[in-house]
């Protein structure tokens, strides 16, 4: 994980940039609410809102790239239980993946990530040039890493963040200190899931 900074640097090649960062939706202007700490996601779930299969999921976490934070499974019937955080890193591992970066460097990637806080990842931008992946906080480094060609492509998490929100707003999960499943009137995504739901079915 690398960052470049580029303050002061105003060039036609960097306005070029500029405008392509903000056509991709890189440049830090996303809202995200506080995910709810006390909900837990069961495999199938998590699966589901990253776009990744459960083989993929189970080998990640025998692997160490990205375990269950809630529970993690304890013998025969035992349930995995990711968190919000969890289910964003997936869905970064998937794009970044997808994308031809090696396994090597997504762990280099992931590590950094879970040493950060939940909030803060909403306002970081992974740029790639599907070898290595570097790290930006501002719309400088992420201009400069287009401009020196470094940033073929880019992942904003906060973007990913709203996917993941979106996601799970329509799927179950469960209060990590009971196993029980949410009550969709304490949870307002969970709300808008059960709208959703009677509306289909009433």
């Amino acid at each position: 994980m690398a960052v470049s900074s580029g303050e002061g640097k105003a060039t036609p090649d960097r306005h070029v940039a500029s405008q392509h960062a903000g056509e991709q939706g890189l440049l830090f202007d996303t809202e995200v609410s506080a995910p709810a700490e006390d909900v837990g996601y069961r495999g199938p779930t998590a699966c589901a809102a990253a776009g990744i299969t459960y083989r993929q999921l189970d080998y990640w976490a025998r692997t160490g790239l990205v375990t269950p934070s809630v529970r993690a499974a304890h013998g025969s019937g035992s349930q995995r239980l990711y968190s919000f955080r969890d289910i964003l890193v997936l869905k970064v591992v998937k794009r970044l993946l997808d994308t031809g970066v090696s396994l090597q460097q997504i762990r280099t990637a992931v590590t950094h990530l879970q040493d950060r806080g939940v909030r803060d990842l909403a306002r970081i931008t992974l740029m790639s040039d599907g070898v290595s992946v570097y790290e930006c906080t501002s719309a400088d480094e992420v201009v400069d890493l287009l401009q020196g060609g470094q940033g073929v492509f880019g992942i904003a998490l906060g973007r990913v963040w709203q996917e993941v929100e979106g996601s799970l707003a329509e799927l179950p999960g469960e209060r990590t200190a009971t196993d029980e499943a949410v009550d969709p009137t304490v949870h307002p995504h969970d709300e808008l899931a059960h709208r959703r739901r009677t509306r289909r079915t009433g």
